[in-house]
């Protein structure tokens, strides 16, 4: 197979998810993003990661609403950077995770009625109309299970294997990954039936979802992981030894040196909650608010609507960015510029796909095309 695979990026945020796929020897070439802060994070990190600009460059704002693309001018703009793409024999890719508030039971839950819910099929309906050989498309699990949802995701479906896409689907926990998070997603793949019948591939392939697995959720969630116990600012806690400690957001604190690190004093400063900051037991996230990390635990999903952030194990404290990024898989010289804010920090934090959890997803299409860069080595991880 020749040529190489350039990735149009959608939803992108602060570029989680497009960094597992670059650093997994993918080219980023084109960058949309509807929520400037967001697209100001995005660019700043590249800067500090020394990661070239996209090929047909950063799309914010108005130049970047989705819904937008699929008609008129801005649907034929986008229509010929794909064309352009395809000239040097590139094959396209297309990813992106559409804004989930209104799938999931903790948001707005009005499903594809919502503004966002409607995004989810502007984004398919992009698919329709550009054709990139493949895409990848996630949302929150709550698409995919729960019923009057679920419905709307099979129209979609359905809409793309009408347009000539064999599609293959999967609920993914990142902690399956390496991530010390808890976080489900449901990912769906497609590609185009003519690209893989080039290929000499058949309509019923099997995709290698587990090959990348680390940890199979029957047995990470298995271990006898450490419930709660009185929290003591500043103490200290010894690692269990029948636990695996690279899950536990401890070790990923320790890893990324999250003291030292440029986001180490972006936290949300305790006013009248201190108090009850420290009667919050270490590890006890039963409740919908005060949710405490145990530091020899994974972290609950890291999803820090209305600045509801985690506590810290053993500070008196919420998590500080540098802490988020941290539980999100990103490398340590990962970087969110000092002049956004907090709130938009951790939203994007929050919204974004785990880095490692970006990187099996990239590393397995890469394998399932067959394009021999198994061993392309990630310049950013330790």
């Amino acid at each position: 197979m020749n040529g190489n695979i350039s990735i149009f990026s959608f939803f992108s945020g602060s570029g989680f998810l497009d960094l597992g796929f670059e650093t997994t020897g993918y080219n980023i070439a084109y960058v949309n993003e509807i929520f400037p802060p967001f697209m100001f994070g995005y660019r700043y990190s590249r800067e500090i990661l020394n990661l070239t600009p996209p090929e047909y460059g950063y799309h914010q704002g108005e130049d970047a609403d989705v819904s937008k693309l699929i008609a008129g001018t801005p649907a034929q703009r986008l229509n010929e950077l794909v064309k352009d793409s395809r000239k040097s024999h590139n094959i396209i890719g297309f990813i992106g995770g559409p804004p989930c508030p209104d799938f999931s039971i903790g948001g707005k839950n009005k499903g594809h009625l919502g503004d966002n819910g409607k995004l989810s099929s502007a984004y398919i309906e992009l698919i329709c109309q550009n054709l990139p050989e493949f895409f990848l498309f996630e949302n929150v699990k709550g698409l995919w299970r729960t019923t009057k949802h679920r419905l709307f995701f099979e129209e979609l479906k359905t809409k793309l294997q009408k347009t000539g896409y064999i599609l293959t689907e999967r609920l993914i926990n990142s902690i399956e990954y390496g991530v010390p998070q808890d976080r489900d997603r449901i990912i769906l793949m497609g590609f185009k039936n003519n690209f893989l019948q080039d290929m000499g591939m058949k309509n019923d392939f099997i995709f290698p979802w587990e090959k990348y697995i680390l940890y199979p959720q029957s047995k990470v969630f298995a271990y006898p992981w450490n419930k709660s116990e009185p929290f003591t600012e500043n103490s200290i806690i010894p690692c269990p030894e029948n636990i695996p400690q690279e899950l536990t957001v401890e070790y990923w604190f320790r890893k990324n040196d999250v003291l030292n690190h440029p986001n180490s004093k972006h936290y949300f400063q305790p006013r009248a909650g201190k108090i009850k900051f420290a009667t919050i037991d270490e590890g006890d996230d039963s409740k919908k608010s005060f949710k405490r990390l145990h530091r020899w635990r994974y972290s609950p999903t890291a999803c820090y609507g209305n600045n509801e952030v985690h506590l810290h194990p053993y500070k008196v404290r919420r998590i500080s960015v540098a802490e988020a990024l941290a539980i999100q898989s990103l490398p340590e010289n990962f970087v969110l510029p000092d002049n956004m804010s907090l709130t938009n920090m951790f939203k994007t934090v929050g919204n974004g796909v785990p880095y490692l959890a970006a990187k099996a997803l990239a590393q397995t299409i890469l394998d399932f095309l067959g394009t021999g860069a198994k061993d392309i080595k990630c310049q950013f991880e330790s």
